[in-house]
Parts: structure tokens; C-alpha cells; sequence
């Protein structure tokens, strides 16, 4: 068989490209059953998450973004503090695939799946007459009790994020004009990193740790950070202050910036950065900062948590800066 013929039936497509990814786990029994068993471990609570990623919405026609579908579910557990462990994959598509198309959407799950250190356990294969969709539902653990929420930051509090912001934007963009990396003297290297992050997102396992042991909130940045900032404040009843200087960047995108194709602005509020937004005591932060070290994650101070509602941007003189671009919204 080519690896450009159509493949029919869904049980040759499950048992060939689904069943390996189980990694034999016995509660997935090969995935030919209806459902899968999970065996709670004692005292430990499971973090259930779920994200699509639609055709032509969340990725550019003719790509197939399995790892980065894997990717911004196991960003979600990570930010409640969770240790991914098991996933659902749901999957919809116009036509019968071809053997190439599975044999590239296997293999970036596989890979995925070794990154973060899951396996798959069931889920759903469908004909549609929309678009490609890939859904995962993710499922992760952490000690019972210990889950971190967006809605419990406090006045006082610093507020922290980790990796830098904006790049999977700038990644986009080049994605779409290549010429403009050119035309701002970006490296080949530099538009490569950029690309990446929008293509191949890697949150930071290790974060989940410090999720648990420092933060009195958090969340992943998603959608941009100025508007997940907005939620968290929002949903913890404070405001915040935050300044935009402070805002860490790469190195391709400060670039980006000092030739005039992108601003600070346009940056923390573009999407899928897949870092984490954190919130925590000012006396738990030297020593937050020297675990994040030590584990190898970055993390950089924008500013605190106020009494007041709403969320302050102010520029490197401390001025008000009114944000004039949202962050990613469906609707």
C-alpha cells in the first residue's frame, strides 16, 4: 500500500496508529472496547482538561498539529499544579486519511507523549463535514487537595511568568510571511525558534511543581497575556500593575520589535505562549526564584496585584499605557 492511498475502516486505522500509543497501559484493553478504566492512586486527585484545534482556527490548512494538540492540554494541567498522565483523542475528518497523513499524526503524538510522559487510552475517530479537528481530553494528577486555581490571587501578591511572551505570534506571522523575518534581518535561527513556538509549543513540565509549592494562583497564557491577566485578576476579585518593560522576550522577538514590525503591545497580546501565569507571596519569591532556577525554568517579576479592579499597564516612565488589542477570543 502507497502511502498516498485512502485508508478505510476505523478498527485497521485504530490498530495500526491508536493502539500502540496506549503503551500497554491495561485500562485502554488495546482500545477495542467502549470505555477506559482508570485505578486512582490514594490521596490523589485527577485534573481533567480538554482543548480542540480546528483547521483553518487553530492551524493553517494542510498541517497537522498532533504534537502541539497534546501540548496545550498537558499547559493546562501544568498550570493547576497537575502531572500528566493519560489522554482521549478525538479526531474528525473530511475525508478517509491517507497512510502518510496517520503515519505524520502518530508519530507527532508518540513524540509528544515522550516530551510530557502520557499515553494515550481511548477516543473517538469520525467522518465530518467541517473542517480537520483534533480534540484531546487530558487527564493529569497531583497530591488530593493541592489543585491551584486563577481565582485565588491576593492583593500584595507578585505577579510572575514564566518562558517569554509572544513568540508563537511572531511565529505565525512568519508562517504566513516569511519575507517579513527577511526584511527585519531575523536569522534563519531566529525565525526557526519563532516557528517553532507557534508549531511545536513545550510547556515546562517542571513549572507544575512550583505551581503546587509556590503560587497562590495561576494559569497558562493562552490567549494572550494581557487578557489572561485580565481573567485572573478578574477572577480572584483584584486588580493588578504590571509593567510592559518588564515583560520578558526572546531574542527574535525583541528584534522583531526594535525594527518596528511588532510592539510590546501587539506581543502580550497574541496568543498560544503556553507559559505560565503565576501569583505568590513577596517573601516566598527569593526562594520560588531559586527552585525555578535550579529546575531550569525562567522566570521574570512584571509586577503585583492591587486592591483596585482592573488591570494597570504602565510604560518604562510608570505612565498609564491603554492597551488598544485584545487577546484571542472565539467569539
Amino acid at each position: 500500500m502507497g502511502n498516498s492511498e485512502r485508508l478505510e475502516g476505523e478498527a485497521s486505522i485504530i490498530a495500526e496508529f491508536f493502539a500502540p500509543l496506549t503503551d500497554g497501559d491495561p485500562g485502554a484493553a488495546g482500545l477495542v472496547d467502549d470505555c477506559a478504566v482508570l485505578t486512582l492512586a490514594p490521596a490523589t486527585d485527577l485534573v481533567v482538561t480538554t482543548d480542540s484545534l480546528v483547521e483553518g482556527v487553530h492551524f493553517l490548512p494542510g498541517d497537522i498539529p498532533s504534537f502541539k494538540a497534546l501540548a496545550v492540554n498537558v499547559s493546562d494541567l501544568i498550570a493547576k499544579g497537575a502531572t500528566p498522565e493519560r489522554y482521549l483523542l478525538n479526531l474528525a475528518l473530511p475525508e478517509p486519511p491517507t497512510r502518510a497523513f496517520m503515519t505524520r499524526l502518530a508519530e507527532g503524538l508518540a513524540e509528544a507523549q515522550q516530551t510530557f510522559g502520557c499515553h494515550l487510552i481511548g477516543g473517538d475517530t469520525d467522518r465530518t463535514p467541517g473542517p480537520f479537528t483534533l480534540t484531546i481530553t487530558a487527564i493529569g494528577s497531583l497530591p488530593a487537595g493541592s489543585v491551584v486555581r486563577r481565582t485565588t490571587a491576593r492583593p500584595g501578591d507578585i505577579i510572575a511568568v514564566t518562558g517569554t511572551i509572544g513568540d508563537a505570534g511572531l511565529g505565525l506571522a512568519l508562517r504566513k510571511d516569511p519575507k517579513s523575518g527577511r526584511q527585519a534581518g531575523l536569522s534563519a535561527d531566529y525565525a526557526a525558534f519563532l516557528i517553532s513556538r507557534f508549531e511545536k509549543p513545550v510547556p515546562r513540565l517542571a513549572a507544575a511543581a512550583l505551581v503546587r509549592d509556590f503560587a497562590t494562583a495561576a494559569m497558562d497564557v493562552s490567549d494572550g497575556l494581557a487578557k489572561d491577566l485580565a481573567r485572573m485578576a478578574s477572577a480572584s476579585g483584584t486588580g493588578a500593575n504590571i509593567q510592559i518593560e518588564k515583560v520578558p522576550l526572546s531574542d527574535g522577538a525583541r528584534i522583531m520589535c526594535s525594527q518596528g514590525f511588532v510592539r510590546r503591545e501587539d506581543l502580550i497580546a497574541s496568543g498560544e505562549d503556553y507559559e505560565v501565569l503565576f501569583t505568590l507571596s513577596t517573601d516566598r519569591w527569593p526562594a520560588f526564584q531559586s527552585v525555578a532556577s535550579t529546575t531550569g525554568v525562567p522566570v521574570t517579576a512584571l509586577g503585583t496585584m492591587t486592591q483596585d479592579d482592573g488591570v494597570s499597564w504602565r510604560d518604562s516612565y510608570g505612565g498609564a499605557m491603554p492597551l488598544t488589542t485584545g487577546g484571542w477570543d472565539h467569539f
